[in-house]
């Protein structure tokens, strides 16, 4: 099944296109893994994708209440501890149990923890473990892996797998291998031609 569908998509930064002629599907189970050099337009794409900006020109249909994005902000609330953060965004999400993301994210011993006083790979999986609280099927994250260690990136990794055995799907910005069976969609051949600018585009609408 379709979980979202972009056609002939273009994606602006600042007004002016970064990538244009965009097309394809992800369905249940699978991941897209975005590859590319950085500053071609991944982050753009993926914040379109997620509905934090509108299309430039083309579509991308997916249903309500569908995307879950993880970007390079984390998201946390400093004063919060581990465990009040996931309560707060399972409340944000209309779910209650937090169990499983601190279990699969390795996070139990520090659950009582304030957010502020994480170490940065602790806080990424925090901000990761997020996702598993939303109960969106398709994850759209850019980077995830940065300041994880190795074992923190197989934590991250299974957590995936097990979110598409149950239905769901992922595109993902990564330049690392993280063991999947996955669509790799290099979006270079898509850079736009940046000589013309929409004045009534407005992309920061959210």
């Amino acid at each position: 099944m379709k979980l979202i569908s972009v056609k002939n998509l273009t994606v602006a930064r600042g007004g002016m296109p970064v990538l244009e002629g965009l097309n394809f599907d992800v369905s249940t189970g699978e991941i897209l893994v975005l590859r590319g050099p950085n500053g071609v337009g991944k982050t753009t794409l993926l914040r379109t994708l997620a509905g934090l900006q509108p299309p430039y020109e083309g579509t991308v249909d997916a249903a309500p209440d569908t995307v879950a994005y993880a970007a390079h902000a984390d998201g946390l609330k400093s004063t919060l501890t581990v465990r009040e953060n996931l309560m707060f965004w399972a409340g944000v999400y209309g779910g209650r149990d937090i169990e499983p993301a601190l279990r699969d994210f390795n996070l139990d011993s520090l659950s009582e923890r304030p957010a502020g006083n994480l170490s940065a790979g602790q806080k990424r999986r925090l901000g990761l473990a997020r996702l598993m609280v939303t109960h969106r099927p398709v994850w759209v994250l850019d980077e995830p892996t940065v300041s994880l260690d190795v074992a923190s990136v197989a934590l991250f990794a299974a957590a995936v797998k097990a979110h598409l055995a149950s239905g769901g799907a992922a595109i993902i910005a990564t330049h690392i291998q993280l063991g999947f069976e996955e669509t790799v969609f290099d979006v270079t051949p898509y850079k736009a031609r940046m000589d013309v600018v929409r004045d009534d585009f407005d992309e920061a609408f959210l």
